[in-house]
């Protein structure tokens, strides 16, 4: 079946712009990490030139996005469908949790990560770079060594120190966009904020929620393309990496915000009740199916059921009517002299 383009709304979205979304990509690709030598013990951090060169490839922006959605999400690591992101909890071998990977290539200097604002908004300038050491590891009193100095550093953690265990939840940025040079609607995770769970014991047990840093996905990408994530409880063989699991939307995640005029997140706008901020979840997931649906042209059902009447009439054969005599004699007769 053959779709059309709904010219109509092309032309009407087609002075829209899209150039945060470019810079953001450009940026990323300017701040990639550089290639470095592959060993079999860090096979899943170790960045090879044809992993670079892919990356760059994957990362290029649009041509011409003419609509255009953004949001933030949660992802429980606890819920089923996003536990291939947490276990193994220590690493085993080459396997190692999301937020290991991300600790190790942190640590050996490979990629960036850029401070958590108090107003939630990812900024990716050289004024906004996480200071490591500083920030992170003494601030949450990581035991480290530290090897170099400067943008030589490297930071050896042991691995009972990573506080992957507690890492439970990720707030990722999501883009929604509606091409119109290549005529294709696609969704791509943009950024991953890390979300430290710790137990508060002297309020009785209860949770505070520390956000780490942002990430812009485009850096992470290429080491998660090489890191193979079990994703079955029936199938053990690892047949997907991290990079399938946000890039086939494998994950499952609640809606906190989307980009808005008055930058107000979901329960700042409907209120904290737990039934109005799912209505308002549910409300979005409709719109953005429905934009995608509209943005062909439907065939009318009357016509294809008016098809699939006449294919049968034309494929009917007429069956062969039986003849009375018989196509060959039954018995057979000889002449006597």
């Amino acid at each position: 079946m053959k779709t059309v383009y709904i010219v109509g709304l092309i032309s009407a979205l087609s002075a829209c712009s899209f150039e945060g979304f470019s810079q953001n990509a450009n940026l990323q690709r300017r701040t990639a990490p550089q290639p470095t030598a592959e060993t079999a013990s860090d096979r899943a951090t170790t960045l090879t030139e044809r992993a670079r060169i892919k990356n760059e490839e994957t990362s290029k922006a649009p041509v011409q996005v003419v609509w255009l959605r953004e949001m933030y999400r949660y992802i429980h690591l606890l819920e089923e469908n996003n536990a291939a992101l947490y276990y193994p909890v220590q690493p085993i071998g080459d396997r190692m949790n999301l937020f290991t990977t991300i600790f190790k290539l942190l640590a050996d200097g490979k990629i960036t990560a850029y401070n958590f604002r108090f107003d939630g908004r990812e900024v990716f300038t050289d004024a906004e770079k996480l200071d490591f050491e500083e920030r992170f590891l003494k601030n949450f009193r990581i035991p480290y060594q530290k090897q170099g100095t400067g943008e030589n550093a490297r930071f050896i953690v042991d691995e009972n120190s990573i506080p992957s265990s507690e890492v439970l939840i990720y707030q990722i940025k999501e883009g929604h966009y509606f091409d119109a040079a290549t005529g294709t609607f696609k969704s791509q995770v943009t950024a991953i904020l890390p979300i430290w769970v710790k137990k508060d014991y002297d309020t009785g047990g209860g949770e505070t929620l520390n956000p780490l840093f942002w990430i812009p996905y485009e850096n992470l990408r290429p080491y998660l393309s090489r890191t193979p994530i079990m994703t079955s409880n029936y199938n053990n063989v690892m047949t997907y990496t991290v990079d399938d699991f946000f890039t086939k939307g494998m994950y499952k995640g609640d809606i906190i915000k989307t980009v808005n005029l008055r930058d107000l997140s979901l329960a700042e706008q409907v209120g904290a009740d737990p039934e109005l901020l799912k209505l308002a979840q549910d409300s979005i997931e409709n719109q953005l199916k429905a934009f995608r649906t509209q943005l062909w042209v439907q065939p009318d059902t009357t016509q294809v059921a008016a098809n699939k009447n006449a294919k049968k009439v034309t494929t009917q054969t007429a069956k062969p009517a039986k003849s009375s005599t018989p196509a060959s004699p039954t018995r057979s007769v000889r002449r006597t002299r």
